[in-house]
C-alpha cells in the first residue's frame, strides 16, 4: 500500500461506520402474565395484539435512560415504634431518659474504639467488646435515639 491509500481506507471505514443505524420498526405487547415486551419482530402467538413503534419518532435522549419505579407503599409501624410512641405519649419523662441515656451512650461508642463491657454473670470477668458488636450497638442507640428524641 502507498501512503495515500492507507489513510483513505480509514476514511472510507469511518464514513461507514458513521452512517446512521436504518430505522425500523419496533413491536411492543403485554403477554399473559403482564410483561410488556419489545421486539424487531412481531409476537410469534397471533392472539397477541402488538402495537408498532417507528424509531425515527423515539426521542434518542430518553431511549434507555429511563428505569421502572417502584411504587411507594406505605410504611407500617413497627412493634418498636408503637411501643416508643405509647412510651413518649404516657411517660416523658422516661422518654427524655431513654433520649438522653441513647445519645450518652452513642457518644461513647463512637469516640472510643477499645471497650469493655462488664458480663451479665457477675462471676465472669469482663470482656473486650469487639467490632462487630460495638457496630451493633452504635445502630441501636441510633435507632432510640430517632424513636425517643426526634419529635413526629
Amino acid at each position: 500500500m502507498t501512503r495515500l491509500t492507507a489513510p483513505l481506507f480509514y476514511i472510507v471505514g469511518l464514513c461507514l461506520l458513521g452512517q446512521p443505524v436504518i430505522a425500523g420498526v419496533i413491536y411492543t405487547w403485554v403477554d399473559e402474565q403482564g410483561v410488556t415486551h419489545y421486539s424487531q419482530q412481531p409476537p410469534e402467538q397471533e392472539q397477541q395484539k402488538a402495537n408498532q413503534l417507528y424509531s425515527e419518532d423515539i426521542e434518542p435522549a430518553k431511549v434507555g435512560y429511563v428505569a421502572p419505579t417502584k411504587k411507594e407503599q406505605p410504611q407500617e409501624v413497627s412493634e418498636l415504634e408503637k411501643s416508643a410512641a405509647l412510651i413518649k405519649e404516657k411517660d416523658a419523662k422516661q422518654a427524655q431518659s431513654i433520649c438522653e441515656n441513647a445519645k450518652h451512650n452513642l457518644d461513647v461508642l463512637t469516640t472510643h474504639n477499645q471497650l469493655i463491657r462488664q458480663s451479665e454473670d457477675p462471676t465472669k470477668e469482663p470482656e473486650a467488646m469487639t467490632e462487630e458488636e460495638r457496630q451493633a450497638a452504635i445502630a441501636q442507640q441510633q435507632e432510640r435515639i430517632k424513636l425517643f428524641c426526634e419529635k413526629k
